[in-house]
């Protein structure tokens, strides 16, 4: 993306400005301007800048910040925040549309940032500089949704890469990302655009409406609004060939599904002994497993496929659920944001914001899975042998009564339709006074999640009765009867309702206070008041333990909380000699029931010659615990499956009698502390011409008692110290795993930020710029527990995903007359795979994999047909590059890693955008 990232920290003065022209200015902007015929610019105004509280010259701040601006996010074709964000090098998995695909229901719906990857719990999201309420529904993850950004309202966005504790809060150890919007339109501005893939599924279409009325200078007022509306069409897994091309079926058979149509039967031990007694034979020959089906080998595909290494085994058959599900969602976003300036008087403003979004997305998992129970007579390949014989009965429960495990095809895909509302208002006043600076504000946000069971989802009793009664057929196509029985028994409810509130009011007032050899020093102070309130609300249908695949969740009540959250902080801004500028400042949170805790930082600034800086900071932080982990009710869920040591002692090792995804209790604290942080940052930014500006930053964070539940393969793994842990029944055999959140162990993470800019050279052809912009990191590793070592998933996927090493983007740009045009390259380095997923059937371990690198390349152009008319086009994905093949066994999606890849492939998008002012 062209200009990606601005570093704005370059101290330059007066004259070395002026000398530069509008290169860098416009670079800023986002205009290109040719340094040779540009005019001088006029003075720059003071304004408040991302990592500040203090207006100053835009360019002056020791704090490296990095800018998005409104026409880089136009070059290049992206229309949410969170696609904007997904070209930032600095975030790191992040929550996704992609990777929210799951048949899960924790925080499925979120799209979160993740700055140096340490947690989107320590990236802070802004609006304006102020908070929004975070994603209510409880999980793991505390943030705000991308989906309630109003992107088109974008002005610029600015990334503070560094922990900003000092000034923001406990949640920006990782760093800011400050999304302004325009402060102020005239006239009418439309926008529609459209995007088509190449392969089908997944297209788009926008439509944008600006209009405003007023000028601030002249009328004393301005009132303005924008309205975005956006459509992205379902991508299925049928309609890309690269799925086909990933093998999955041959190198993931153990991630592949044992629940088939026509439906796979699980015997008894005494069934299917009796059975070969009998001179029962599948496929020719004898059964050597318990569960079998009688279609084998055909086992009707596509879906369903005989796999003998699959978890259906070489008498049964195995569902491979990546031939029937969905990709990436579709989805409906509205945003709608407005905002209002009243001037009271020269030296005094009114003003109002308002920020609404509804987000819808639509998940299609694949089809249904029920185990039912019906009476062998009715199955047509066991209906002549007598398993009511007391051989065959021995061991039944219900006697002559054979398990199924069947997928209901019939009953379609299960789908959910997940609504992510957001409502914001702000009201402020701000001004200046015989050099006083001053701005307050009072702020509501609401955050409503309704998550709704909408096709797929069946009533279990009545399901259960229509194949006890034969009216559904687990075998083949289902009767008239049978099917009407279906279409009856589909559940539409809403089952999950979740409600966010926060509501605050904030002051921050700023004057100098002398003068200093490089200038006049100045102070800032301010202060917040927050209450955050959350609800969680689950239907009385999912708490009826009714709904097949949607069983109510254990610790699923309805749940209440809120807390009262108090801060002050001050800033002092020390410009010691014409060299050196200092920038000191501090904040005290206090959090309802957690207590308080200070945040120091201290940054500076040297300026040995014009077109030199180098910079340093350091400061501590604190993240205060969630409501979420202090409070949620005991949540059971799973492990992926991994070995049990204690008991692959006693069977030779055979990871097939030792291995299997075991049961997982966990727990919240009420008494946890905060996690604590220290963060320093070391770096340089040289203009070693009019055309090259270069930056490097080095970064290196540690937090200490994190909260965070001790990894179940680390339990498993270290029994000696963790085996109080695991509860386990008379013969051995784990019956579920303890898992606690805690304060424990530590994190720490470490790496370049390398930008270098080229202004551009005007030439006859045209003028030619670039930039690159990437992230080098050089340690990111966790500890689970005080004493333990740290383990490294820098390069390496560890338990829930993989920080790379390095990543970059790359742009290439010419202008020439109302010409432009922009190529540009995003990329990830590979990394060693997760090589650790067990195959249970037979004891073996996934072949060890190395993911490779994933480079993307977009070309896009654009024409300004006339004043009011610019129309723009591009290919994205411009060489059809598919995910590379993962084994990861982390998320419900197989083949690859869905949270930094795009399936979508090579896309074709154009808008027309006319301005009339």
């Amino acid at each position: 993306m062209s200009h990606m990232h601005r570093t704005r920290a370059l101290v330059m003065t007066r004259a070395v400005r002026l000398a530069i022209g509008l290169g860098a200015v416009a670079g800023i902007l986002g205009q290109p301007a040719s340094a040779q015929d540009a005019p001088l610019p006029p003075p720059l105004a003071r304004v408040e800048i991302t990592g500040s509280a203090i207006k100053r010259i835009e360019s002056e701040t020791a704090l490296p910040v990095q800018v998005i601006t409104r026409e880089e996010i136009d070059k290049v074709g992206v229309t949410t925040a969170s696609e904007i964000l997904a070209r930032l090098s600095a975030n790191v998995g992040s929550l996704t549309d992609g990777a929210s695909i799951s048949d899960g229901k924790d925080q499925r719906g979120f799209n979160s940032a993740n700055l140096r990857g340490i947690g989107t719990s320590s990236t802070l999201v802004l609006l304006n500089g102020r908070r929004m309420a975070n994603f209510a529904s409880p999980g793991d993850d505390t943030g705000v949704d991308l989906n309630n950004i109003p992107a088109a309202a974008i002005a610029r966005v600015e990334v503070l890469l560094d922990g900003a504790s000092a000034l923001y809060g406990t949640d920006a150890i990782g760093g800011v990302i400050n999304f302004i919007t325009r402060k102020d339109f005239q006239g009418v501005e439309l926008n529609a655009y459209g995007l088509k893939t190449k392969e089908g599924g997944a297209g788009k279409r926008t439509a944008t409406l600006t209009a405003g009325i007023g000028d601030v200078a002249k009328d004393g007022y301005n009132v303005f609004a924008v309205a975005d509306f956006q459509r992205t069409d379902a991508l299925s897994t049928s309609q890309r060939d690269f799925i086909n091309d990933l093998h999955i079926a041959e190198r993931l058979p153990h991630l592949l599904s044992g629940y088939t149509s026509p439906a796979n039967i699980r015997l008894t031990g005494a069934q299917r002994d009796y059975l070969n007694d009998q001179g029962f034979t599948l496929n020719g020959k004898p059964l050597t497993n318990r569960t079998i089906n009688p279609s084998v080998p055909t086992c009707n595909g596509p879906a369903n496929l005989y796999l003998p290494t699959g978890t259906g085994g070489v008498d049964a058959c195995t569902y491979n659920y990546m031939g029937d599900t969905e990709l990436y969602p579709k989805s409906e976003k509205a945003n709608f944001l407005s905002r209002g300036v009243l001037q009271i008087n020269p030296e005094n403003q009114l003003y109002a914001e308002v920020a609404l979004s509804r987000s819808k997305t639509y998940y299609a998992a694949s089809s249904a899975r029920v185990t039912g129970y019906i009476d062998y007579r009715k199955v047509p390949a066991l209906a002549k042998y007598n398993l009511l014989s007391d051989e065959a009965s021995a061991d039944d429960d219900v006697p002559g009564e054979v398990q199924l495990n069947m997928r209901l095809f019939e009953a379609g895909r299960r789908t959910s339709e997940l609504t992510s509302e957001s409502q914001r208002y702000v009201v402020g006043w701000t001004g200046s006074h015989n050099g006083w600076d001053y701005d307050v504000g009072l702020n509501h946000s609401v955050n409503v999640i309704k998550d709704r069971d909408t096709h797929g989802y069946l009533l279990y009793d009545k399901l259960m009765q229509g194949i006890s009664d034969g009216l559904i057929n687990p075998f083949g196509p289902s009767s008239p009867e049978g099917i009407a029985l279906l279409n009856s028994i589909q559940v539409n409810d809403e089952v999950r309702h979740a409600r966010g509130t926060m509501d605050s009011v904030d002051f921050k007032v700023s004057h100098a206070v002398g003068t200093l050899a490089g200038g006049d020093a100045a102070l800032a102070i301010g202060g917040e008041l927050r209450r955050e309130k959350t609800t969680f609300n689950p239907s009385a249908l999912l708490m009826s333990d009714n709904i097949n695949n949607d069983f109510a969740p254990e610790g699923g009540d309805a749940t209440a909380y809120a807390r009262n959250i108090q801060a002050v902080y001050g800033e002092l801004l020390l410009p010691l000699t014409k060299q050196w500028e200092a920038q000191v400042s501090a904040r005290y949170d206090h959090y309802q029931v957690v207590g308080g805790a200070a945040s120091p930082k201290v940054g500076v600034s040297y300026m040995p010659t014009n077109t030199m800086l180098f910079r340093a900071s350091a400061g501590r932080g604190f993240r205060a615990p969630s409501m979420t982990e202090l409070y949620r009710p005991m949540q059971v869920g799973s492990t992926a499956t991994l070995p049990d040591p204690v008991y692959c002692a006693t069977v030779d090792n055979n990871y097939a009698d030792c291995a299997d995804a075991w049961e997982v209790h966990r727990y919240s604290n009420a008494n946890l502390k905060p996690e604590k942080s220290r963060q320093f940052s070391l770096g340089m930014v040289l203009q070693p011409s009019k055309q090259v500006m270069l930056s490097l930053d080095y970064w290196n964070i540690k937090r200490t008692d994190l909260i965070a539940e001790i990894g179940d393969d680390v339990i498993l793994a270290n029994q000696n110290k963790y085996g109080n842990l695991i509860h386990r029944d008379e013969d051995g055999y784990i019956e579920y795993i303890d898992q606690f959140k805690e304060n424990r162990g530590a994190q720490k993470a470490a790496g370049l930020d390398l930008t270098i800019d080229f202004k551009g050279v005007q030439t006859w052809a045209g003028r030619f710029g670039g930039r690159l912009a990437g992230t080098y990191v050089t340690k990111s590793e966790l500890q689970y527990a005080k004493g333990d070592a740290f383990v490294s998933n820098l390069g390496r996927f560890v338990t829930d995903g993989v920080v790379q090493r390095w990543r970059h983007t790359i742009t290439f740009d010419w202008d020439k007359g109302p010409w432009a045009a922009t190529l540009s390259n995003t990329f990830s380095s590979g990394y060693e795979d997760q090589n650790s997923a067990i195959n249970i059937d037979d004891g073996t371990v996934v072949a060890a994999n190395r993911v490779k690198s994933y480079s993307l390349w977009d070309l896009t152009g654009s024409w300004q047909a006339s004043k009011a008319i610019k129309v723009r086009a591009g290919v994205q994905n411009l060489a059809d590059t598919a995910p590379p093949y993962s084994n990861q066994a982390y998320y419900f999606i197989s083949g690859y890693d869905p949270t930094y890849t795009d399936v979508r492939g090579r896309r074709f998008f154009a808008s027309v955008n006319y301005a009339f002012k």
